[in-house]
């Protein structure tokens, strides 16, 4: 069977991630008032076209879009799919329209199927298809990309973190697989910062190869994340430096999408790693 022009479109996102011989970055656009390093700021739909525009002249190979903060532990008010879907009607089409491709990030079924009719081509579900079952199916039936991250409810000190992670992914491939999910149509995350310790985001960043065996590509997520604070104290807007340092570990660790706040920073930062790189 032929496939239709969106199915095209989100095979070519995939192969884009697999086959660029670079690190991707993924700009973060947070349409909520309470996310914990720039809620509110983007609230506007107007701001938030204006800087996604601007990550995507930065170098954003793709825009992550939320409309619902997932920061843990910190008391964001969960919201409706009615309500994620209203934050986001105003900007998501037009942000399509721009060009670059649009990620939805949501753990829920209902805003998943309405953003991919937008113009979405990627899911990012941050609870890895295991909190709304229809998730997986709705992935299914689009035929597009899905980021599956780590999560746990709470930290739990005594774990071996990267153990768990794999358990998470092995349990998330499963019903991937039962829904229909291609394998090649997964990218995995280790969720640095949800369900964890700052000790186990570090040590999950360490041993970041571990979970090549997977065979999958790797996203992380680790923009000024609070685990950054525990090694040098600092306010979220403060930690960009500490960003730049984890992605860049992250990515000689097998790390094959970053997804940021600061694009234009950390695109230089790679782009002069590379460099040395080749150097060598």
């Amino acid at each position: 069977m032929a496939l239709s022009n969106s199915t095209t479109r989100n095979v070519n996102v995939l192969d884009r991630m697999l086959s660029e011989r670079r690190p991707l970055v993924m700009g973060i656009l947070n349409v909520t008032p309470d996310s914990f390093s720039d809620g509110g700021r983007f609230i506007d739909p107007q701001a938030a076209l204006a800087h996604a525009r601007q990550m995507i002249a930065e170098g954003a190979d793709v825009i992550d879009a939320g409309a619902e903060s997932t920061r843990p532990y910190t008391g964001a008010r969960p919201v409706s799919a009615d309500e994620e879907i209203a934050r986001l009607a105003p900007v998501l089409r037009l942000l399509a329209e721009v060009g670059t491709p649009v990620s939805i990030d949501t753990i829920k079924a209902k805003v998943a199927a309405w953003a991919l009719e937008q113009g979405a081509v990627i899911l990012n579900d941050v609870w890895g298809l295991q909190r709304d079952l229809d998730m997986a199916h709705i992935a299914a039936e689009h035929g597009v990309p899905v980021i599956v991250m780590h999560n746990r409810e709470r930290p739990d000190p005594a774990l071996d973190i990267v153990a768990d992670i794999d358990a998470f992914f092995r349990r998330s491939l499963e019903i991937a697989a039962k829904a229909g999910i291609a394998h090649e149509n997964i990218v995995l995350d280790p969720g640095i910062g949800f369900g964890k310790t700052p000790e186990q985001s570090i040590e999950a960043i360490a041993r970041l190869e571990e979970l090549k065996q997977f065979g999958l590509p790797i996203l992380v997520g680790l923009s000024r994340k609070r685990f950054i604070n525990s090694v040098s104290p600092s306010k979220p807007d403060q930690r960009l430096g500490g960003s730049i340092a984890a992605n860049l570990a992250a990515v000689r660790g097998g790390a094959d999408i970053v997804r940021v706040h600061d694009v234009a920073q950390t695109v230089q930062a790679l782009r002069v790693m590379n460099a040395i790189e080749k150097a060598r």
